[in-house]
Parts: C-alpha cells; structure tokens; sequence
C-alpha cells in the first residue's frame, strides 16, 4: 500500500486503499449513454418543454441580428424609413419577450429533470450499496463510500440541471450560425470560421490531462472524507491518547492535497478560456480586416458585415461554453467512474434466481465440512462439522480468532464458506431466500448500534409494524423498561448519534428488547452481555432466558459464567473444533474447556 505524501506540509504516514488510483483511459461515451439513461423517466414531459422553450429562446436570438442587419440597416436607416424602424425596433421588443419566457420555461424544468435525476441516481446507488455483501465494506471505509454517495452524485448536478440542455442548445446555436454566415457570404465566412478546426485540435490534446487531474480531485476527497469520518467517529479516542494535534497535523497533510489537486485541475481547466478568447480575437480581426475590403470593393453589404460582426460575437461564446461543458463532462466523467464503480459491484452473497420459500423456520442448523477463508493466506474455518438442534441454545468458546464470530456470519449468511454447506432445516442457506433467513434470525453485538432517533423508534426497528404496546412489552422482559421510564421523555426520548446518551450497558438492553420484538427463530448474542457489569447482568438473566427460549441461541462470549446453562458448548481454536458437550460433561473430561474456566476464576479470585 502507498503512503500519503505531501509537498505543503509533513503529516504523519498513513496508509490509504490501493483501489484509489488515477488512472489513464479513453473516454467512455458508452458510460455517458448509461449516465443518459436516468434521464429516460423524464424524457417524455420535462425534457420536450425544456427542449421546444430552449428552441424558441435560441430562434429569437438569430433573428434578432437579421432584423438589425438586413431591414434595419441596409433597408429602414439606408432609405430613411422611420415607420418601418420603428416596427422593428417593436418587433424586437417583442421577440425579446418570447426569449424572456422561453429562458424561464427551459430554466423551470431542466431544474426539475435535473434534480429528479439526481434524487432517482442517489437512491439507486444508496439502494444497491445496502444490499451489497460484507466483503465489500470489509474493504471500504465509511467515509470513501459517502463521499460516493454525496460529493461524486452533486458533482453530476450541474450536468444534468443545465449541461444537457446548454449543450443542445450550444450546438442548435453554432450550427445554425454557421449555416447564416455561408448563406450571407461564403468568402467572409469561410476566412472566419477556418481558425475552427485549429482551434480544435489544440483544445484536444488538453483533454486527457486535465480528464486526469479531476480524478485525482476526487480520489483526494475521498481520503478527505474518510479522514473525517474515521476522525469523529474516534475523537475519544484521539483525546485519551491525547493526539489532537498529530491528528490536525495530518489533517492539515490530506487537505493539503485536496487543495493542491483542486488548484491543478482548475488550472488546467482555466486555460481553455483564454484560448477561445485568443481565438475570438484573430476571428473578428479576420473580420474586420477582410470585411473591410469585401466593402470596399462592393461584395458585401453594410448591414451584412453588421450582421456577421453580432453572429461573430454570438458564435464564440457557445464555443467558450462548450469548453467549459467538456471540462463539466470531465468531471462528470471521473465522477461517475466511482459511481458506476459501486454499481456494478455484485454482492458475494449471491441469491438464485428461484430461490426456497420457507414459512416457518424451525432453526435446526448444521455445518457440513465448512471451510471459510476471508483471504487465500488466511482461514479462519478448517471443514468443521457440527449440529444446532431446534430450541437449543449453543455456546462458542475460545481465543480471539478462533473462528467464533466466524460461524455466526456463516449462520446469518453475511459470507458463504468457501468449502462445504451451512444448512438450516436440512436446506442449503444458498439455496434460500436471502430474506427470509435474515428475517428468522437477530444477532445481538457487543457493540450494539442505536440509530438517531426515540427510544420507540429503536427498538421498533426490528419489527416496524409493531404497536407501541408491543415495543413496551419487549423492553419490559428484557428489564429495560426501568431506565427508559426514569429519562425525561420517557420512550420518546431523543437519543443522539449511535446513542451517546446511553450507557453501554442501557444500549445493550435496548438492543435485546429490539431483538426480542423481532421474534427471530434464531438468536445470535455475540458478547451480548460484555458491555454490562455484573449487577446489571444478574437481573436480566432470567429475561434472558425468556428471550431465548423455545429458539434456537448461539452465545459467544469470553465470560464463561453466564453459558453455564447451554445445551451445548463447542470449543474452538484455530478454525478448528477441540471439544463440545455440556458445561458439566466438559468439566469432567478436563480438557481445554476446563482449563479455561480454571484460568477464569483464578484471574476473579486473584481480584
């Protein structure tokens, strides 16, 4: 992995994702077409409005300079027409009404498609990243994927609220332009206008450059953001430790970048303009020069060289816009790599096509030599076999990395063995639907997280059409009932991000109250009851017992104490399983299970 590295300021070294890489590759017309095709819901009402308005506004601004030239000029002010003036000077007035309402039409509703199509492309991709596997936020940190979700899908707002339509219209505008100055005279049209395709070919060799020097803006955000993240979600952390001021130290090394990479993109950008500039200088310097003598020798007409000096004016502002449209699309572009980085992304966990529907699970679950691996150098499971029955409740004991947790991600199917099956009620767990597990099982961590929002709205999140009684029930077996009461709002009780207001051991509860309403076949308590002192643990035992009974439980815990009353316990150890029985079968073969408890209650009495 590279080392961030910055030229303003040091900062300390850290390591950010390979998969962040500015890359070199042609442009993708066949991505803008799939960008396009979230326009397509709006392609028959919004779009056709902005497009007819846009038509009207751009015919007003053509014929207002033919109007000045050819009747104004060479026929009312040659001949001394003062009525004739006069209604020109009202039919302008008028057609600038017209383009006044055809600008605020076509601005209405290409903000409308605009925002539309960002709303629609936001919740897709929201949409798609939650029912993306673990593996893939194994390797993603949170602050990466939010900046996806928000900076890469804004930077594509200007294009589609404006862009597309600016584009059309640029284009309607320069072509029909083109044709007028041929049509009014070829000679002093083609000296004009064949500065263009020089123009053009310098334009070109800027593009992948400066195509570049966006991605790597928003790869820069990305570190920014999930700097930031990572930065406030372990500010106690930073502040116990006290390393304020090397975490603002390499804060200051990444926004450093994000600024650097800003300014050279914008540089590069920058320098389109003054190139369209330099060439609408030599354009009316040709036509200056050049009309002149044309006039003078009697070939064009003063009104027409009137007429080509507005449409030359007219006709290098499109050019300096479609400049500036290709530097939007650039960034579009790069943003929407990311985007449709995350949107093809395909979950591991993958559900067929006809997948098995069961009604009611009974929970029997069984390994079948199950082998996982979350990389080739590491295997947490070696093809272990073992059997859950209905009802029971199962306890997993072992050192860290023993492959605990493993087995329950394997239950919940947030992964899929590499070798074997996990089956639950004889089925394959690939072989059903994926809901339908999910919905059948709860899994209490030890690091619970509550969302913002009450108290009801917490514990409702397990099942969300249940009643507030029902809520209040659940949080009565599981003892949480007592500390809710006792806050200032009771159940609607505000609780801040991930619950700061709560102690570790009120979160817990609120956890199993929110898995109890669920009312899963399965239960997954995964050093559910880490966070809670031993009083605490003490009174909701019999709560839990109530939670756990008539289901099927697996409890990993390191506190030996409180699977005393498992069916049955399984001993791991690297991947593997040592022993398995109940707490009093694997007390008396005193084995590995038994050493562990010694150990246990020596380290308590020692205290």
């Amino acid at each position: 992995m590279a080392t961030q590295s910055n030229t303003k300021s040091p900062h300390i070294k850290r390591f950010h994702y390979t998969q962040d890489l500015a890359v070199d590759k042609p442009f993708n017309w066949n991505q803008l077409v799939r960008m396009l095709q979230y326009v397509k819901p709006y392609a028959k009402k919004e779009l056709p409005i902005a497009i007819i308005a846009m038509l009207i506004s751009t015919a007003v601004r053509l014929i207002v300079p033919l109007i000045i030239g050819k009747l104004a000029i060479d026929v009312a002010i040659e001949n001394g027409n003062t009525n004739l003036l006069v209604q020109l000077v009202l039919l302008i007035a008028i057609l600038y009404v017209f383009n006044y309402i055809g600008n605020a039409i076509r601005i209405k509703y290409v903000n409308i498609l605009g925002q539309n199509v960002i709303y629609d492309l936001r919740k897709h991709l929201f949409s798609h990243i939650q029912r993306l596997s673990n593996r893939f936020f194994d390797n993603r940190s949170a602050g990466s994927i939010i900046v996806r979700i928000m900076n890469d899908i804004n930077s594509l707002q200007e294009l589609f609220t404006n862009g597309i339509i600016n584009l059309l219209m640029d284009v309607v505008m320069l072509l029909s332009i083109v044709i007028i100055l041929f049509v009014l005279s070829p000679q002093l049209a083609l000296a004009v206008v064949i500065i263009i395709p020089i123009m053009f070919y310098i334009s070109t060799k800027l593009r992948k450059n400066i195509r570049r020097s966006w991605q790597n803006v928003r790869i820069q955000q990305s570190r920014l953001n999930s700097h930031l993240n990572e930065s406030i979600q372990g500010i106690r952390i930073t502040q116990s430790f006290s390393q304020e001021s090397n975490n603002t130290e390499y804060f200051n090394g990444v926004n450093s970048d994000n600024f650097d990479s800003w300014n050279v993109a914008s540089r590069k950008s920058a320098m389109f303009r003054p190139f369209v500039e330099m060439s609408n200088a030599v354009g009316t310097v040709i036509l200056i020069s050049y009309g002149s003598f044309l006039i003078i020798n009697g070939d064009v007409e003063l009104g027409t060289f009137f007429t080509f000096a507005l449409f030359i004016g007219m006709f290098w502002e499109p050019i300096s816009r479609l400049g500036q449209m290709y530097n939007q699309l650039l960034m579009a572009m790069s943003a929407s790599e990311r985007i449709f980085e995350f949107l093809d992304e395909q979950p591991n966990v993958e559900e067929k096509e006809n997948p098995t529907r069961i009604e009611q699970m009974e929970g029997h679950i069984e390994f079948d030599q199950v082998q996982f691996a979350y990389d080739e150098d590491r295997i947490a499971l070696h093809e272990i076999s073992l059997e859950m029955k209905a009802g029971q409740t199962v306890a997993l004991v072992g050192h860290t990395g023993s492959g605990k947790s493993t087995i329950a991600n394997l239950i919940s199917r947030f992964y899929d063995p590499t070798k074997g099956a996990v089956k639950i009620d004889g089925h394959d767990l690939r072989d059903l639907k994926l809901e339908d597990v999910r919905q059948s099982i709860s899994v209490v961590l030890q690091d619970t997280f509550i969302f913002s929002g009450t108290i009801m709205e917490n514990i409702r999140f397990g099942r969300p059409d249940a009643s507030d009684e029902e809520v209040m029930d659940a949080a009565k077996v599981v003892g949480a009932d007592g500390f809710i009461q006792r806050l200032a709002s009771g159940y609607e009780t505000e609780v801040e991000e991930r619950g700061n207001i709560l102690s570790a051991g009120e979160r817990q509860l609120l956890s199993f109250a929110r898995a109890l309403l669920a009312d899963p076949r399965i239960i997954i308590l995964d050093e559910a009851t880490a966070s809670i002192d031993t009083e605490t643990e003490m009174k909701i035992q019999e709560a839990l017992k109530r939670l756990l009974k008539g289901r099927t439980a697996i409890i990993i815990a390191h506190r030996l104490s409180t699977i005393r009353d498992a069916d049955n316990i399984i001993v791991l150890e690297n991947g593997k399983i040592l022993e398995q029985g109940s707490h009093a079968e694997l007390m008396d073969r005193e084995g590995e299970y038994y050493g562990l408890v010694k150990s246990q209650f020596q380290m308590l009495d020692q205290i």
